[in-house]
């Protein structure tokens, strides 16, 4: 792609932007939201047209007016929100809409057995041709996409986010799809917010900013820090907000003394004013379910908790407890309401009025703090924020967070981490539960971890990953 330009109501997205691809590499192209990352693959794709520059594939000018013209090409786009249908079984998306047929029927025989060779071909044994897609686990319909994309003989495979809905045991089934892809000459173009990943498999990779590529990098001549400062033009030293000190730390607010139900054990907490207390363990940990415990949605049904343990959310709100769940989208938000609305979910539940909403919506730091816009309309980041302004109309005295940056980019990340060291510093008990680690060695001012539904133990502010992972696996701590 060279010289790539694009505009929308006169608005400029792309500016001159050039991007390549070898066969059997992963190309990551990172960038904040906004930056133009996915209007340059959806170009890339026929999703739109460039108003200036072109495309080549092995050298020869290509031009795609739809998406069947990049199919036919060789390009295919596995979005964040998969193309499949639930109701149809694996052979019927992958074939859909092009359908092999033998004597004026469809041949499913024939869907069916090269549907299997793929499968095949990607280790995949776990589901077949003939399962509903619907029944299929997240990371299982990833498959089905790109076992589409290799149907359609695939040479170029834009993948957009994909690990932001996998559980973290199925990313190492990603990445090993990936190297697969690589081993079939496939060149791979990888979106994504998470850092880690693009270290772990990109060979190189391009940052773009304000709709203009900024560099083109090898893997192994940038950093962490580099990588941060291109995106978001701000060193990785400041990535992180200033820990609390000793001092700083007030009354604990809330306390749980061998608290139990059907997936916890003599679970042990105290949450302390201006503490944030982070919560590290792996997949199946009890993260999640510690989280729905404290607010009342799966309650302890043993053990003690001050200054009341809740029997349901209601309670739990009531008393000062609120939570930023894991999947803002389902359980978090209305999305067809407004970014107003939405704030005054929680004061309306409980039937309270609320300060002046444009002004909640300035101090989350909401970009433009337009009460009046649909919260389906807002990025990753601006719908976490309006999670986030929800709980404050009700000023909780105990703030949870699971996964507070999922799917969120790194600009994002950055305002988010500082609101929460902020509220912490007004007095707030912050519990922060996350899968990454960097994130949570980095905010937390002590870290509980978890393995098997109990505490494996606590470590202090600063501790290496290694120290964490050891306890998480059952392994004494380095």
């Amino acid at each position: 792609m060279r010289g790539i330009g694009k505009s929308f109501l006169g608005v400029r997205v792309l500016s001159g932007v050039d991007l390549d691809a070898q066969a059997g590499e992963v190309h990551a192209v990172v960038g904040e939201n906004g930056a133009g990352k996915s209007t340059l693959m959806k170009i890339l794709a026929g999703v739109h047209v460039p108003d200036e520059g072109g495309i080549a594939i092995d050298g020869a000018p290509v031009s795609f007016g739809h998406p069947r013209d990049a199919q036919r090409a060789g390009v295919a786009i596995i979005y964040q929100e998969f193309n499949l249908l639930p109701q149809r079984n694996v052979a019927e998306n992958v074939f859909l809409g092009r359908e092999p047929v033998r004597r004026g029927l469809v041949d499913r025989a024939a869907m069916e057995r090269e549907t299997g060779r793929l499968l095949a071909e990607l280790g995949e044994t776990s589901f077949g041709p003939r399962d509903q897609v619907g029944r299929l686990s997240v990371a299982q319909q990833q498959v089905v996409e790109i076992v589409k994309a290799l149907s359609l003989e695939a040479r170029i495979v834009v993948m957009d986010e994909p690990t932001a809905s996998l559980a973290e045991h199925e990313v190492d089934l990603l990445y090993t799809l990936v190297r697969r892809l690589q081993a079939r000459g496939i060149a791979v173009l990888y979106i994504s917010h998470r850092l880690r990943e693009v270290f772990d498999l990109a060979q190189r990779v391009t940052v773009l900013k304000d709709g203009a590529r900024v560099d083109t990098l090898p893997i192994t001549e940038v950093n962490q820090g580099l990588l941060v400062s291109l995106m978001v033009g701000r060193e990785l030293s400041d990535y992180y907000p200033p820990r609390a000190r000793p001092g700083e730390l007030g009354e604990v607010l809330l306390e749980v003394t061998g608290g139990g139900n059907a997936r916890l054990r003599d679970i042990s907490l105290s949450l302390r004013a201006g503490e944030i207390t982070g919560v590290a363990g792996l997949q199946g940990s009890g993260r999640t379910e510690l989280a729905k415990a404290l607010f009342g949605a799966e309650p302890f049904t043993t053990g003690k908790m001050t200054p009341l343990r809740p029997r349901g959310v209601r309670e739990a709100v009531t008393a000062g407890i609120g939570l930023v769940t894991e999947d803002r989208k389902a359980e978090g938000l209305a999305l067809r309401q407004s970014a107003g609305d939405n704030a005054l979910l929680v004061a309306r539940a409980l039937g309270r009025r609320a300060g002046r909403v444009r002004e909640l919506l300035q101090r989350v730091r909401l970009a433009p703090p337009d009460p009046e816009r649909e919260v389906r309309y807002l990025s990753g980041g601006n719908q976490q924020k309006v999670v986030l302004a929800k709980w404050l109309t009700v000023a909780p005295k105990v703030l949870i967070f699971d996964e507070p940056t999922r799917g969120v980019d790194v600009g994002a990340k950055a305002a988010i981490h500082d609101l929460v060291r902020e509220l912490a510093r007004d007095g707030m008990a912050v519990l922060m539960i996350s899968s990454e680690l960097p994130e949570l060695i980095g905010m937390s001012d002590r870290i509980v971890v978890l393995r098997d539904g109990r505490i494996a133990g606590v470590l202090p502010a600063g501790s290496s990953e290694e120290a964490i992972m050891h306890l998480a696996a059952g392994e004494e701590a380095a």
